[in-house]
Protein backbone atom coordinates (compact mmCIF):
# COMPACT_ATOMS: atom_id res chain seq x y z
CA UNK A 1 0.00 0.00 0.00
CA UNK A 2 2.84 2.40 0.81
CA UNK A 3 4.48 1.74 -2.55
CA UNK A 4 1.22 2.24 -4.42
CA UNK A 5 0.48 5.51 -2.61
CA UNK A 6 4.06 6.77 -2.97
CA UNK A 7 5.52 5.01 -6.02
CA UNK A 8 8.72 7.08 -5.95
CA UNK A 9 9.43 6.18 -2.32
CA UNK A 10 11.93 3.56 -1.21
CA UNK A 11 9.89 1.00 0.76
CA UNK A 12 11.72 -1.56 2.90
CA UNK A 13 9.61 -4.51 3.97
CA UNK A 14 10.90 -6.57 6.88
CA UNK A 15 9.34 -9.91 6.00
CA UNK A 16 9.82 -11.49 9.41
CA UNK A 17 7.10 -14.11 8.86
CA UNK A 18 8.07 -15.29 5.36
CA UNK A 19 5.01 -13.78 3.71
CA UNK A 20 6.79 -13.27 0.38
CA UNK A 21 7.39 -17.02 0.13
CA UNK A 22 3.71 -17.67 0.81
CA UNK A 23 2.72 -15.33 -2.03
CA UNK A 24 5.17 -16.94 -4.45
CA UNK A 25 3.76 -20.35 -3.52
CA UNK A 26 0.07 -19.64 -4.14
CA UNK A 27 0.03 -22.04 -7.13
CA UNK A 28 1.26 -24.85 -4.85
CA UNK A 29 -1.27 -23.87 -2.19
CA UNK A 30 -4.07 -24.09 -4.73
CA UNK A 31 -2.86 -27.52 -5.90
CA UNK A 32 -2.91 -28.80 -2.33
CA UNK A 33 -6.36 -27.28 -1.79
CA UNK A 34 -7.61 -29.18 -4.84
CA UNK A 35 -6.25 -32.47 -3.47
CA UNK A 36 -7.94 -31.93 -0.11
CA UNK A 37 -11.15 -30.86 -1.84
CA UNK A 38 -11.27 -34.26 -3.57
CA UNK A 39 -11.10 -35.93 -0.15
CA UNK A 40 -13.59 -33.63 1.57
CA UNK A 41 -16.00 -33.20 -1.33
CA UNK A 42 -18.84 -35.19 0.24
CA UNK A 43 -18.11 -34.25 3.85
CA UNK A 44 -20.35 -31.76 5.68
CA UNK A 45 -18.97 -28.26 6.11
CA UNK A 46 -17.72 -27.08 9.53
CA UNK A 47 -18.02 -30.60 10.93
CA UNK A 48 -15.45 -32.77 12.63
CA UNK A 49 -13.60 -35.19 10.36
CA UNK A 50 -13.86 -38.87 11.14
CA UNK A 51 -10.73 -40.91 11.76
CA UNK A 52 -10.40 -42.29 8.24
CA UNK A 53 -10.93 -38.92 6.57
CA UNK A 54 -8.44 -37.24 8.87
CA UNK A 55 -5.90 -39.95 8.04
CA UNK A 56 -6.49 -39.39 4.30
CA UNK A 57 -6.02 -35.63 4.74
CA UNK A 58 -2.75 -36.11 6.63
CA UNK A 59 -1.46 -38.53 3.99
CA UNK A 60 -2.32 -36.05 1.23
CA UNK A 61 -0.40 -33.30 3.00
CA UNK A 62 2.57 -35.52 3.77
CA UNK A 63 2.82 -36.77 0.19
CA UNK A 64 2.37 -33.36 -1.41
CA UNK A 65 5.43 -32.42 -3.48
CA UNK A 66 5.15 -28.63 -3.20
CA UNK A 67 5.08 -25.82 -0.66
CA UNK A 68 2.86 -26.45 2.36
CA UNK A 69 1.38 -23.23 3.71
CA UNK A 70 0.78 -23.96 7.38
CA UNK A 71 -1.28 -20.79 7.82
CA UNK A 72 -3.72 -21.93 5.15
CA UNK A 73 -3.82 -25.50 6.43
CA UNK A 74 -4.75 -24.24 9.90
CA UNK A 75 -7.60 -22.17 8.51
CA UNK A 76 -8.84 -25.10 6.39
CA UNK A 77 -8.68 -27.81 9.04
CA UNK A 78 -8.86 -26.37 12.55
CA UNK A 79 -11.70 -24.87 14.52
CA UNK A 80 -11.71 -21.06 14.55
CA UNK A 81 -9.11 -19.65 16.93
CA UNK A 82 -7.04 -22.84 17.18
CA UNK A 83 -3.33 -22.60 16.45
CA UNK A 84 -0.67 -25.10 15.41
CA UNK A 85 2.96 -23.98 15.10
CA UNK A 86 4.04 -27.07 13.13
CA UNK A 87 2.55 -29.72 10.87
CA UNK A 88 3.18 -32.30 13.58
CA UNK A 89 1.10 -30.23 15.99
CA UNK A 90 -1.61 -29.80 13.35
CA UNK A 91 -1.89 -33.56 12.85
CA UNK A 92 -2.60 -34.07 16.56
CA UNK A 93 -5.50 -31.61 16.62
CA UNK A 94 -9.15 -32.39 15.98
CA UNK A 95 -9.77 -31.51 12.32
CA UNK A 96 -12.81 -29.93 10.69
CA UNK A 97 -13.89 -29.41 7.11
CA UNK A 98 -13.35 -25.67 6.79
CA UNK A 99 -11.64 -25.93 3.40
CA UNK A 100 -11.68 -22.80 1.28
CA UNK A 101 -14.28 -23.22 -1.47
CA UNK A 102 -12.28 -21.64 -4.30
CA UNK A 103 -8.61 -21.21 -5.29
CA UNK A 104 -6.65 -18.19 -4.11
CA UNK A 105 -6.00 -15.52 -6.75
CA UNK A 106 -2.35 -15.34 -7.69
CA UNK A 107 -0.38 -12.33 -6.44
CA UNK A 108 2.80 -12.40 -8.49
CA UNK A 109 3.17 -8.60 -8.53
CA UNK A 110 1.89 -7.86 -5.02
CA UNK A 111 5.31 -6.97 -3.59
CA UNK A 112 6.75 -5.41 -6.74
CA UNK A 113 9.03 -2.45 -6.06
CA UNK A 114 9.68 -3.34 -2.40
CA UNK A 115 13.07 -4.04 -0.87
CA UNK A 116 12.51 -7.23 1.11
CA UNK A 117 14.64 -8.17 4.09
CA UNK A 118 14.27 -10.52 7.04
CA UNK A 119 16.01 -9.50 10.25
CA UNK A 120 15.58 -8.30 13.82
CA UNK A 121 14.27 -4.78 14.34
CA UNK A 122 17.30 -4.20 16.58
CA UNK A 123 19.60 -4.29 13.55
CA UNK A 124 17.20 -2.93 10.92
CA UNK A 125 15.75 0.19 12.58
CA UNK A 126 19.02 1.88 13.62
CA UNK A 127 20.10 2.01 9.96
CA UNK A 128 17.08 4.09 8.97
CA UNK A 129 15.41 5.66 12.02
CA UNK A 130 17.72 8.69 11.97
CA UNK A 131 17.17 9.54 8.32
CA UNK A 132 14.97 12.36 7.11
CA UNK A 133 11.73 11.61 5.26
CA UNK A 134 11.55 8.15 6.80
CA UNK A 135 8.22 6.82 8.07
CA UNK A 136 8.35 3.89 10.53
CA UNK A 137 5.52 1.37 10.29
CA UNK A 138 5.67 -0.94 13.31
CA UNK A 139 3.58 -4.03 14.02
CA UNK A 140 5.36 -6.00 16.75
CA UNK A 141 4.09 -9.13 18.51
CA UNK A 142 1.99 -8.46 21.57
CA UNK A 143 4.09 -8.01 24.69
CA UNK A 144 4.80 -11.22 26.63
CA UNK A 145 3.06 -13.47 24.11
CA UNK A 146 4.63 -16.60 22.67
CA UNK A 147 5.65 -16.13 19.05
CA UNK A 148 4.88 -19.69 17.99
CA UNK A 149 3.19 -18.38 14.83
CA UNK A 150 6.18 -16.16 14.07
CA UNK A 151 9.66 -16.95 12.81
CA UNK A 152 11.10 -16.46 16.28
CA UNK A 153 10.14 -19.35 18.56
CA UNK A 154 10.44 -17.30 21.74
CA UNK A 155 8.68 -14.64 23.77
CA UNK A 156 8.47 -10.99 22.82
CA UNK A 157 9.05 -9.77 26.36
CA UNK A 158 9.17 -6.42 28.06
CA UNK A 159 12.85 -5.78 27.29
CA UNK A 160 12.50 -6.13 23.49
CA UNK A 161 9.35 -4.01 23.70
CA UNK A 162 11.20 -1.25 25.58
CA UNK A 163 14.09 -1.41 23.12
CA UNK A 164 11.64 -1.02 20.25
CA UNK A 165 9.76 1.91 21.79
CA UNK A 166 13.08 3.65 22.51
CA UNK A 167 13.78 3.57 18.76
CA UNK A 168 10.43 5.03 17.76
CA UNK A 169 10.25 8.67 16.69
CA UNK A 170 7.81 10.64 14.54
CA UNK A 171 6.69 10.09 11.91
CA UNK A 172 5.44 6.63 12.83
CA UNK A 173 2.48 4.26 12.57
CA UNK A 174 2.31 1.74 15.41
CA UNK A 175 -0.13 -1.19 15.45
CA UNK A 176 -1.17 -2.89 18.67
CA UNK A 177 -4.18 -4.38 20.44
CA UNK A 178 -5.90 -4.65 23.80
CA UNK A 179 -4.31 -8.11 23.96
CA UNK A 180 -1.15 -6.14 24.68
CA UNK A 181 -0.74 -3.34 27.23
CA UNK A 182 0.55 -0.73 24.80
CA UNK A 183 -2.14 1.87 25.57
CA UNK A 184 -1.49 1.46 29.31
CA UNK A 185 2.23 1.89 28.67
CA UNK A 186 1.63 5.18 26.85
CA UNK A 187 -0.50 6.42 29.72
CA UNK A 188 2.34 5.52 32.09
CA UNK A 189 4.74 7.60 29.98
CA UNK A 190 2.35 10.53 29.97
CA UNK A 191 2.06 10.54 33.76
CA UNK A 192 5.55 9.53 34.86
CA UNK A 193 8.10 9.90 32.04
CA UNK A 194 7.55 13.33 30.41
CA UNK A 195 10.81 13.25 28.45
CA UNK A 196 9.91 9.92 26.83
CA UNK A 197 6.29 11.00 26.39
CA UNK A 198 7.41 13.95 24.27
CA UNK A 199 7.82 11.90 21.09
CA UNK A 200 4.43 10.19 21.59
CA UNK A 201 2.30 13.14 22.71
CA UNK A 202 -0.28 14.35 20.23
CA UNK A 203 -0.66 10.99 18.49
CA UNK A 204 -3.85 10.01 16.70
CA UNK A 205 -5.64 6.84 17.77
CA UNK A 206 -7.82 4.60 15.57
CA UNK A 207 -9.71 1.68 17.16
CA UNK A 208 -11.37 -1.28 15.43
CA UNK A 209 -13.15 -4.12 17.24
CA UNK A 210 -12.35 -7.61 15.98
CA UNK A 211 -12.39 -11.19 17.17
CA UNK A 212 -11.13 -14.70 16.62
CA UNK A 213 -14.54 -16.23 17.38
CA UNK A 214 -18.05 -15.12 18.36
CA UNK A 215 -17.12 -15.32 22.04
CA UNK A 216 -13.61 -13.84 21.91
CA UNK A 217 -13.47 -10.15 21.01
CA UNK A 218 -10.65 -7.63 21.21
CA UNK A 219 -9.76 -4.13 20.05
CA UNK A 220 -7.13 -3.45 17.41
CA UNK A 221 -5.34 -0.13 17.71
CA UNK A 222 -3.45 2.02 15.24
CA UNK A 223 -1.50 4.86 16.84
CA UNK A 224 0.21 7.32 14.54
CA UNK A 225 1.97 10.65 14.61
CA UNK A 226 3.30 12.33 11.49
CA UNK A 227 4.74 15.61 12.81
CA UNK A 228 7.75 15.86 15.15
CA UNK A 229 6.47 18.94 17.00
Amino acid sequence: MAKRCKPAARVIYNDFDGYAERLRSIPDTNRLRDRLAAILDNKPREKRLDKDTKSAVINAIENFDGYKDLNCLRSWLLYSGKEAPTLEHLYKETMYNCLRRSPYPEAADYLDGLEITNESFETLLPRYAGRENTLLVLDPPYVCTQQGMYANQAYFGMIPFLILTAMVRPPFVFFSSTRSEFAAYLEYLRQHRPQEWEKWGGFEHVRITGGISKAVRYEDNMIYRFTPE
